[in-house]
């Protein structure tokens, strides 16, 4: 198995990379440009099984529980921390 936190940290890496800062600072993505990308898709095995764990941890927020590739193409997911 795939180490979770250094999943989640490649994550966060990618999210700035592939993400734009709001009025606030903070850096987000949608779920959508980060599931095309060829990178992330090289990197994450298990994209969304990452994001949820990132959530729990607190470390990303979203919308909803499960995100589905092209139902939920628009969704944020935000960059809690740096």
């Amino acid at each position: 198995t795939m180490n979770v936190e250094r999943e989640i940290s490649l994550l966060v890496e990618e999210i700035r990379r592939l993400g734009t800062k709001n009025a606030d600072g903070q850096v987000s993505v949608k779920f959508g440009v980060l599931f095309a990308d060829e990178k992330c898709a090289n990197l994450f095995e298990a994209l969304v099984g990452t994001l949820k764990a990132a959530k729990r941890r607190k470390i990303v927020t979203y919308q909803g529980e499960l995100l589905l590739q092209g139902v939920h193409d628009n969704v944020d997911i935000m960059l809690l921390q740096d």
